[in-house]
């Protein structure tokens, strides 16, 4: 029976090539912790209607934090699945919170102060998380 040896892989013969590979798969990303909060926040604005019970004020806003927050959920997926293609969107999800902090004043109609509130906590999430992804896309991005 062969002998296991268990433990450092260090002498292995296929170290190096182990670790270029594993470098690859990541694709230089730092923060691949980020994806999950920005997939939550996504959840949380498509939900955020329902969970504020602000359905039948603001039906324009309905709408409007189902489809946002949707856009942001699938941009975490694709944050994922494809990062070093994707993260150059991260700056489509700073916009995205922008847009989501004036938004209860463009579609909403006379919006009380919780949809207010709940609108530019969620965009400022966004927008810092968006900060986030781009500053390591362009970190990790290899220079000509």
């Amino acid at each position: 029976m062969a002998d296991l040896h268990r433990g450092d892989i260090s002498s292995h013969p296929d170290v190096s090539e182990m670790r270029d590979r594993y470098a690859r798969v990541l694709g230089g990303r730092d923060v691949a912790l980020v994806d999950g909060p920005v997939f939550l926040l996504g959840l949380y604005c498509a939900a955020s209607p329902w969970i504020l019970h602000y359905t039948a004020s603001q039906p324009a806003l309905v709408t409007h934090n189902l489809i946002v927050g949707t856009a942001i959920a699938l941009l975490a997926l694709g944050f994922t699945r494809a990062p070093e293609r994707m993260y150059g969107l991260s700056w489509a999800m700073c916009a995205m919170g922008i847009w989501m902090i004036i938004a209860p004043w463009i579609v909403g109609s006379r919006p009380d102060t919780g949809v207010v509130v709940n609108n530019i906590v969620i965009g400022a999430l966004a927008l810092v998380l968006g900060l986030v992804c781009a500053g390591t896309a362009t970190k990790s991005t290899p220079r000509p």
